[in-house]
């Protein structure tokens, strides 16, 4: 038995009907080269439950919570069923990507049981007339509450019912796992007496700590470039009450060519960099096109993991938040990558003088329960004013494996995801690179993207507005440094031309005076 922290609980908070809270890993497998035929859906469940024992997140369910007075608890559900959580369906013919993105995000808006287990995997087949996917490919999507995770620990769990090699079944493993009786109402409301006791003692430590902290990043943030500081821009589209519905998309990408175009600029500029750039040009096309360009530059949060700062092999969010302006308010493609590269060391220098687990410190003083009043309250006070807000969009990278992983002996060909949505945040960007490939997946709702498919133009003419501009200067710099060299080689000849001439006159000055 083991309680949320304060973090985890707030995405329960979240949770409602219109902004269900989970993060959706959706993986394609290339089965063409698997000796012993197609995938079945048996194979798949028994890889799954040879793999239970790996992540605590399958076999445990929400118990507890005092009312929200206090976070619940994570109990080994006795009544678990593997069956329940896999689920067998297939996409309707002709099966087009269009059709693909549509199930995605229908399967996308449907909330989790939270009486169980939170998480759900679809196996998905069908997908043999989908374009740029294997023949007889298959795919499994993956619906996993955010309270049980974030990115990294999402990607420690995709890597954990993966194999290494083309394997059907993974070996038996001794699994002495038993399932736990939940917690009687005395435990429950004692904790939850004592942990609010404990409340003001934290606020006063965290108050202690978190101030000099803010003075201190302040300080930081305003010896650097003015221009950087920008004023808390008006929202956009995305920025209102998100519906039920879902739609989806992803721009597919080849990861060497975005780690090409990194090698030809500075070394300083990341990939992230690049992936915000791309976005940032997408969203200023996208917006344009709708007459609705706006005046300041958006911003987008960045989620940050504090994992390695804060412990490891903790379970649930270890994250913090860290906003960069994308410059959407610059045409040049090449000028806006540098603005959002200075921006972004602007921001982790300001975070890393705050400390980056300061979200996960202020969560932990406040009752759950006040935590999410406030929140909404926050959301409803700025759906029905004119407040401005931090950022616009979230843009979530997650690094995943570059070596080839397989399920039931089938390879995987793809890696997307698909994020949550909260009110006046309506666009999500998940960024997963994997299997040599990066993907930019973005999830919003009908009402504010109607049309998913241009978006996803508008981000690759971003791209490929951006490569052309990269090569340009790749172009510029080699022609400048061919033509650096020949006036260098000319001087020298002239040099050498000169001092065989200083050598006749010489040698003709001596035969003059020995005559």
């Amino acid at each position: 038995m083991q309680q949320l922290t304060e973090m985890d609980c707030n995405f329960l908070q979240q949770e409602s009907v219109h902004t269900p809270m989970h993060i959706s890993p959706v993986i394609v497998y290339d089965q063409s080269h698997r000796s012993s035929g197609r995938v079945r859906y048996k194979e798949i469940l028994t890889v799954f439950e040879r793999n239970l024992h790996k992540s605590a997140i399958f076999r445990r369910k929400l118990a507890g919570g005092a009312m929200g007075l206090d976070t619940p608890y994570w109990v080994e559900d006795p009544n678990f069923s593997l069956e329940f959580h896999v689920r067998h369906l297939a996409l309707p013919k002709p099966g087009d990507w269009r059709q693909f993105c549509i199930l995605l995000s229908r399967l996308q808006a449907r909330g989790l049981d939270m009486s169980r287990p939170l998480w759900e995997a679809y196996v998905i087949e069908g997908l043999s007339g989908v374009e740029g996917l294997p023949e007889n490919s298959f795919a499994i999507m993956l619906k996993i509450h955010h309270a049980a995770i974030d990115g990294v620990s999402g990607a420690e769990i995709l890597t954990a019912i993966h194999s290494l090699s083309d394997e059907v079944a993974p070996p038996l493993v001794d699994d002495p796992w038993q399932g736990e009786r939940e917690p009687s109402a005395w435990k429950v409301w004692s904790r939850a007496y004592l942990h609010n006791l404990q409340r003001p003692l934290k606020f006063l430590d965290t108050l202690g700590h978190l101030v000099p902290a803010v003075i201190r990043a302040n300080r930081q943030s305003s010896r650097g470039d003015a221009s950087q500081h920008k004023p808390l821009a008006a929202r956009t589209r995305f920025n209102a009450r998100v519906s039920p519905t879902r739609v989806t998309d992803s721009l597919i990408l080849q990861l060497d060519d975005l780690k090409a175009m990194r090698k030809a600029l500075d070394n300083s500029v990341t990939i992230n960099d690049i992936v915000v750039t791309i976005v940032g040009g997408g969203l200023r096309r996208y917006l344009a096109s709708k007459q609705e360009p706006p005046e300041d530059s958006l911003s987008c949060g960045a989620p940050v993991n504090t994992r390695a700062e804060r412990n490891s092999d903790a379970t649930g969010n270890q994250v913090s938040l860290m906003v960069i302006d994308m410059a959407t308010d610059i045409s040049d493609p090449l000028a806006r990558l540098q603005a959002v590269h200075a921006n972004a060391e602007s921001s982790k220098a300001y975070s890393s003088s705050l400390g980056s687990s300061v979200i996960v410190d202020i969560s932990e003083i406040l009752i759950p329960q006040v935590l999410g009043w406030g929140f909404q309250a926050a959301m409803l006070a700025a759906t029905r004013s004119h407040i401005p807000i931090p950022f616009h969009t979230i843009i979530s990278n997650v690094p995943g494996p570059q070596f080839p992983l397989y399920l039931a002996g089938a390879q995987v060909h793809l890696m997307m995801g698909i994020g949550p949505l909260v009110h006046m945040m309506g666009l999500f960007h998940a960024v997963i690179s994997g299997a040599g490939k990066i993907t930019i997946n973005f999830v919003s709702c009908r009402e504010m993207l109607p049309d998913p498919q241009f978006y996803r133009e508008c981000l690759n003419e971003s791209f490929v507005e951006l490569q052309g501009a990269v090569l340009e200067r790749l172009k510029d710099r080699k022609k400048t440094a061919k033509t650096a060299k020949k006036p260098a080689a000319t001087k020298r000849g002239a040099g050498r031309k000169s001092k065989a001439k200083r050598s006749r006159g010489a040698a003709a000055g001596s035969s003059r005076k020995a005559r």
